[in-house]
C-alpha cells in the first residue's frame, strides 16, 4: 500500500485525488492540507484519517484542532504547515496540488526527505526549475507529473530516448474564448472566463486557461521536466480534448496519448506509476468523438502564450515574475478590479520592470517574486489598468 500526503486536498485536483483513492485498496492518505475550506476538510479527515493536516490559518487550526480532539491528528498551519505535510514521515508520495508559488518550498522539502512527487503545482517549476530539477538529481527521487499534457508527454516518451525526440506538441482546449476576436475578448465577464468547455478546474487555473496563460506556463514546466529547449516546444489548439499531448520523433513518428477528459486518469497514473490499474471513469469512444480537430493558437488575441516563451527565453528570474505578476493579476481578475485584457498587460508591464538576474538560490526567487507582486499592485492602485 503507497500512502500519500495531498497538499490542497479540498482543491479541484485534490478532491479527484480522493475519488481515486477511494476507489482503490492501493492507497492510504496519511496527510493533507488546505487553505480556507475547513468544513471540507473536516469531512475528508473524518472518512480518510489522515495522521497531519494543514489549513491557512492559526485561528483555524485552533478551531479545528478543537473539533479533532477525539481523534489523533495533528493540526498545523501556514507555510511550515504545508512543509510539514510534505515532508510526513510516514508517505512515500506527495501529491501536490496547490495552486500557485506557495507550492515550491513544501516541494524542495518532500524532495530532501526522498519522497516521490506526482506533481499537479505547475508554479514549482515555472519559478524554480532549475534548483527543482538539480535536486531531484542530486537526490535520485523521482516526478511524475499530473496535469493531463504533461502526463501525455511522459507516456508518449515511453516510446523512444531523448536523443530522438523531434518536439513536444502540446494540445490545449483554447478556452471559453477560441475563435474571439481583440473586439470580444475586450468585453468578456468573470463569469464568461469561469466557464470552460471541457474540464472541472480551479478558479484560477481556469482563469489561466481563458488567458492561455496555463499552456504558457506548461510550456515552461514541459521544458524543465523533459529537458527539452523551449523552441522544440509546439502548441496546438484541440478544442475536443482528447489528445492530451503528443511526441514527434525524429524519424516522423507522431505518438499521443489519448482519453476522455477526465483528471482522475492522469491523477491515477502518477499515483501508481509504473503500473497501471483499472478505474471507473468513462472509457473513450472515437465513434461518439468521431472528428479531432486543430488549429494554431492566436497570440495576436491572446498574448499571455508569448509572454511565458518569452520569459523563459530570457531565463534566470524572468519565469518567476511572469508568474508572480499573473498570479496578483487573476485575483484582481475574480475580484472583478481590473478587466480580463488587463491581465496580461499587467505581467508584460511587470517583466519590463524587473531587473533579470541568475537564480542562484531559493531567496533570489522569493525575492523577485516579491517584487513582481508589488508592482502589479502598485500598477493596480495608480489605476493604470483598473476599471
Amino acid at each position: 500500500m503507497k500512502k500519500i500526503s495531498i497538499l490542497g486536498s479540498t482543491g479541484s485536483i485534490g478532491t479527484q485525488a480522493l475519488d481515486v483513492v477511494r476507489n482503490s485498496s492501493e492507497f492510504k492518505v496519511v496527510a493533507m492540507s488546505t487553505n480556507t475550506n475547513i468544513e471540507l476538510l473536516e469531512k475528508q479527515i473524518l472518512e480518510f484519517k489522515p495522521e497531519t493536516v494543514s489549513v491557512g490559518s492559526s485561528e483555524d487550526a485552533k478551531v479545528l484542532q478543537e473539533k479533532l480532539r477525539h481523534l489523533n491528528v495533528t493540526v498545523t498551519h501556514g507555510i511550515e504547515g504545508l512543509i510539514q505535510v510534505a515532508s510526513e514521515n510516514d508517505s512515500d508520495i506527495l501529491l501536490n496540488s496547490v495552486v500557485g508559488m506557495v507550492g515550491l518550498k513544501p516541494t524542495l522539502k518532500a524532495i530532501e526527505n526522498g519522497k516521490t512527487i506526482a506533481l499537479a503545482n505547475k508554479e514549482t517549476l515555472v519559478t524554480g526549475g532549475e534548483i527543482v530539477m538539480r535536486e531531484l538529481k542530486k537526490r535520485n527521487v523521482s516526478m511524475i507529473p499530473v496535469d493531463s499534457e504533461h502526463s501525455a508527454i511522459f507516456q508518449s516518451l515511453k516510446s523512444g530516448h531523448q536523443n530522438e525526440i523531434e518536439k513536444l506538441i502540446l494540445t490545449a482546449s483554447g478556452g471559453p474564448f477560441r475563435g474571439f476576436t481583440s473586439e470580444q475578448v475586450a468585453k468578456v465577464k468573470l463569469e464568461h472566463a469561469l466557464k470552460h468547455p471541457n474540464w472541472d478546474m480551479g478558479r484560477k487555473i481556469t482563469i489561466d486557461s481563458a488567458t492561455l496563460m496555463n499552456k504558457g506556463l506548461e510550456v515552461i514546466e514541459a521544458k524543465w521536466l523533459f529537458d527539452v529547449d523551449v523552441l522544440d516546444i509546439d502548441v496546438l489548439v484541440h478544442p475536443q480534448s482528447i489528445i492530451h499531448s503528443m511526441v514527434e520523433f525524429v524519424d516522423g513518428s507522431v505518438i499521443a496519448q489519448m482519453g476522455t477528459p477526465d483528471m482522475r486518469v492522469p491523477i491515477q497514473y502518477a499515483l501508481t506509476y509504473p503500473n497501471r490499474e483499472p478505474n471507473n471513469v468513462k472509457k473513450l469512444s472515437l465513434l461518439e468523438y468521431n472528428k479531432l480537430t486543430f488549429e494554431a493558437p492566436d497570440r495576436d488575441v491572446f498574448p499571455a502564450l508569448n509572454l511565458a516563451i518569452k520569459a523563459i527565453q530570457l531565463g534566470g528570474t524572468m519565469p518567476t515574475v511572469l508568474n508572480g505578476a499573473n498570479e496578483v493579476a487573476v485575483d484582481y481578475f475574480l475580484n472583478e478590479k481590473i478587466e480580463f485584457t488587463d491581465i496580461p498587460l499587467l505581467v508584460e508591464k511587470a517583466m519590463s520592470l524587473h531587473k533579470n538576474i541568475i537564480a542562484h538560490n531559493l531567496d533570489d526567487i522569493m525575492e523577485s517574486d516579491k517584487e513582481a507582486r508589488e508592482n502589479v499592485r502598485r500598477l493596480v492602485e495608480k489605476g493604470g489598468t483598473a476599471k
